[in-house]
């Protein structure tokens, strides 16, 4: 059973296409498992059923080696967290009833967690040895990835508030859609990311929208790059070849322009100079680049998560199901998943 005052909670994330498990001790990050699938690559997209057959195949060693590398036992976890969701359906069924059945097998209680502040609380994650500032109450977070774009108010763990979302797509949605567009492949984020790096950001100008308030739109971006391209092939067949890096450097421009300003507008209004950053966008260079000027431009305290800690990882969810734990926040046995709900 658990060793004396130790809390160990055992993470499990599985809302898309990645299967994780980790471990975290009295805050302390043990190990942190991720299996991938590369299945979804030649689809453009990924699959539903696809990752939910291949959840089922990979949680059991993921969690078992989650478990050796931390050194931990499955008699000595206190609790364990998982995402409840959102996400894809079939892929939360997976971790969800495995969760379950764990802790009813080890008679420990559950905690769920909501991926989104999964991925805003990914600051407070420790690891042995590694000295990083978290950001403190109350803080501003850019939450950027394929599904989400939004500027959330966090007051406390518990206590967080959306003040400005995407009214349409996704920053990293929009990204993968111009990517594929271009032939670039799937997933588009990272393959744009280094194309950019070689490219003029200034090069091409595309549309951006006029929204009030703190919200973000996309899909005019994304229309806007669609019958760029398709006037500049008319006139040059091989028009994307030759421009491929100045595409993606004044995508990617066009794209952290949107979120920056918006974000300023917030920080602002609000008079929050502590700003973070999170979710799988967030690994992108210009992005991380865009955060570091304003932090010296505007006199902000910016917070930027280590790349491991940008995707979907179960980290996230362990550091979030200990703050639940600490709190007796618990899970019972009949709590469904859910695909869709706000932060």
């Amino acid at each position: 059973m658990e060793q004396s005052n130790d809390i160990s909670i055992l993470g499990i994330e599985s809302s898309c296409d990645d299967t994780s498990a980790a471990v975290i001790r009295n805050g302390v990050l043990l190990s942190n498992v991720t299996a991938s699938q590369a299945v979804h690559e030649s689809y453009g997209g990924v699959v539903p059923e696809l990752a939910s057959r291949a959840h089922e195949q990979n949680i059991v060693p993921v969690v078992d080696q989650a478990l050796k590398k931390a050194g931990v036992s499955k008699d000595e976890l206190s609790a364990i967290a998982f995402t409840r969701g959102p996400g894809l359906m079939g892929s939360l069924l997976v971790g969800v009833s495995f969760a379950k059945g764990m802790a009813r097998s080890l008679s420990i209680p559950m905690v769920d967690v909501n991926h989104l502040q999964g991925h805003v609380l990914a600051h407070f994650i420790e690891e042995e040895g590694v000295a990083k500032p978290k950001p403190s109450f109350p803080f501003l977070c850019l939450l950027v990835s394929g599904g989400n774009s939004q500027i959330v108010l966090v007051k406390a763990y518990n206590d967080m508030q959306v003040i400005g979302k995407t009214i349409d797509d996704a920053a990293g949605e929009a990204i993968d859609k111009c990517s594929k567009v271009i032939g670039l492949g799937y997933p588009g984020g990272p393959i744009i990311d280094k194309l950019a790096r070689q490219g003029n950001p200034k090069a091409f100008s595309f549309s951006r929208p006029s929204i009030p308030g703190y919200d973000y739109s996309f899909s005019g971006l994304k229309t806007s790059f669609l019958y760029f391209l398709r006037d500049k092939i008319k006139e040059d067949p091989l028009f994307v070849e030759h421009h491929k890096e100045d595409l993606a450097a004044s995508l990617e421009f066009t794209v952290v322009d949107i979120l920056m300003k918006k974000l300023r507008l917030a920080v602002k209004d609000l008079g929050i100079r502590q700003v973070a950053v999170a979710g799988g966008v967030s690994a992108n260079t210009g992005l991380r680049n865009a955060f570091y000027e304003y932090a010296k431009r505007y006199h902000w305290e910016v917070f930027i998560p280590k790349f491991g800690f940008t995707t979907d990882n179960a980290a996230m969810i362990a550091i979030t199901g200990y703050f639940k734990y600490l709190d007796g926040d618990f899970c019972s046995i009949d709590k469904p998943a859910f695909s869709r709900v706000s932060i």
